[in-house]
């Protein structure tokens, strides 16, 4: 029996590996990431970075399922989710809320099956800082934004820390979490994070990791790496809100950050400014983009990019390139392998794992490459 009553009954069997001690959890994401990156003879591997196993994720993404009841934000009509164990007390509250107030508005859930009602995903957010929440409704169309806008005010009145509430369009019928337009439905924006005294910000289509006390060490880590050298300049690639760069940032070092998600890059900027560093630079370009248009050199290289990896071209961009030194944070140990063997002019200097889904065979990986 694990701690979670999901998985025990089998309604939810995400966490694959949580009836296994954590120990045990390690061990195995461990051993195949030693597996897979034995290869290029890693000069020092670190021990793992270990995750907190309750209360967690800082991201919940609920399917919302019709039902004779009204609304079931979970995986079934029999199945919520809203009392998940990776999610903290603020938040299953928060869920539960929302889920008997969308029920008393009569909101109806879009059924896939015959193509009809209106709320696809309910998705919410929470900043560790400061416990405020940014809640997100997936909608088929604009039919009942109306009805959302009316009954708000009493809804703030139950969960008091939802400061940033918004609707998403997303009216294709296939399983795609978002659409394009938001529209928000506060005057707020924005969570403000904080992450090492760094500031950070989440906007609705921003990208922010989803255990923020693994994220916080994660971050910290890869700054004290990446200033060992004293590099003047430095690229954060896939840089997202910013986190890598803004830790790396000091009043003395160049450091340019690139993200294709213009909502990302704006979150990053409003970093810099609280910062005050006028050397921080932040473009909304494909990374890609970037390397065809850059000039200068960078000392260290961070790369962070997302499931399927940098890819033989961005690969061999960095190889021309040729910086001393980058550091590749990978969510996805197979496909950061397969760049490992195109990035050929760089051998590995050191490894970390850091657990960032307790649980689950998923971990992040950073790695050290030195210029051969």
């Amino acid at each position: 029996m694990s701690f979670c009553s999901f998985y025990d009954t089998d309604a939810c069997r995400s966490c694959s590996m949580i009836d296994l001690f954590y120990g045990e959890q390690l061990n195995e994401k461990g051993a195949l990431l030693h597996k897979l990156l034995h290869p290029f003879e890693p000069k020092q591997w670190l021990k793992p970075s270990p995750s907190q196993l309750k209360g967690f994720r800082n991201k919940a993404k609920m399917v919302a399922i019709p039902s004779r009841d009204g609304i079931v934000l979970g995986l079934s009509e029999e199945s919520s989710l809203i009392q998940c164990p990776l999610y903290d007390v603020s938040m299953q509250h928060a869920l539960g809320q929302i889920q008997t107030w969308l029920r008393e508005l009569k909101i109806q859930a879009y059924d896939v099956r015959v193509k009809k009602g209106e709320l696809k995903y309910v998705l919410l957010t929470r900043s560790a800082h400061n416990g405020t929440m940014m809640l997100r409704f997936v909608l088929r169309s604009h039919g009942i934004i109306g009805r959302l806008k009316n009954g708000l005010d009493d809804l703030v009145a139950r969960v008091p820390k939802l400061t940033v509430i918004t609707v998403n369009i997303q009216p294709i019928h296939m399983a795609i979490l978002e659409g394009e337009e938001e529209i928000f439905l506060t005057d707020q924006t924005r969570l403000e994070e904080n992450l090492n005294s760094i500031p950070l910000f989440i906007r609705p289509k921003s990208f922010f990791q989803t255990n923020t006390d693994i994220a916080t060490k994660l971050y910290k880590t890869a700054s004290e790496w990446a200033g060992e050298s004293k590099p003047k300049i430095i690229w954060d690639l896939f840089c997202g809100v910013g986190g890598f760069a803004l830790h790396c940032a000091t009043p003395e070092r160049h450091i340019v950050g690139i993200e294709i998600e213009a909502e990302a890059i704006a979150c990053a900027q409003e970093s810099a400014k609280r910062i005050g560093f006028e050397n921080l630079t932040f473009k909304a370009l494909d990374a890609a983009s970037f390397g065809a248009e850059s000039g200068e050199r960078a000392d260290v290289i961070i790369v962070n990019p997302p499931r399927r990896g940098l890819g033989e071209q961005l690969c061999k961009w960095l190889e021309r390139v040729g910086s001393e030194r980058i550091l590749y944070s990978s969510c996805n140990a197979q496909s950061l392998a397969k760049d490992l063997e195109n990035l050929s002019g760089y051998r590995v200097n050191r490894v970390q794992l850091f657990d960032m889904f307790p649980h689950t065979a998923h971990f992040e990986t950073l790695v050290e490459l030195v210029k051969n």
